[in-house]
């Protein structure tokens, strides 16, 4: 039990570091922006409870707002995706998982993962992104930062993902 707390708390703390220090100075064509944080919530173990799950979605979310001084956009796009983690497992899984494990190409199958992974990063930046703009004022260019960055964003946690393929306990 102890294990996995500590995973999570290491990956925390691992991704906020990176989201601040490396990944929220880069952005491509002021286009795309990778928001690889998002892994900490995907990846939490199936043992915390749903209630656990959007705490520490928030508690997330908030600290890479502190950093970012973002005055709680993060907050609120990592506490949506905390809130349907569940029900979206639920939905691409369909079978009962162990208690121990962990959302992986492994634990759920590829499709499954990549839908599941694809699904809520696409939520949270659909969120993220209509929280910033305030304003629907530039559609076309709010759709194109949204699509651009979902790719991007997804594509890289596919890539951190296939180095732990070949783990059997995914971890």
């Amino acid at each position: 039990m102890i294990k996995p707390i500590l995973k999570t708390i290491f990956r925390f703390v691992f991704f906020v570091l990176l989201q601040v220090w490396v990944l929220n100075n880069l952005h491509l064509f002021r286009i795309v922006e990778p928001f690889l944080y998002i892994c900490v919530i995907l990846k939490l173990p199936m043992q915390i409870t749903r209630s656990q799950g959007i705490l520490i979605s928030f508690l997330l979310g908030f600290t890479i707002d502190v950093f970012s001084n973002t005055l709680g956009m993060h907050a609120a796009a990592c506490t949506l995706i905390g809130f349907l983690r569940y029900p979206l497992i639920g939905v691409y899984v369909g079978k009962e998982l162990t208690e121990n494990a962990t959302p992986s190409y492994y634990t759920f199958g590829t499709a499954a993962f990549m839908r599941y992974v694809a699904t809520l990063t696409i939520i949270h930046h659909v969120t993220l992104f209509l929280i910033e703009s305030v304003s629907l004022f530039d559609p076309a260019f709010l759709f194109l930062r949204i699509f651009a960055s979902v790719i991007l964003t997804t594509l890289c946690i596919f890539v951190l993902e296939a180095f732990n393929v070949n783990r059997k306990n995914s971890d």
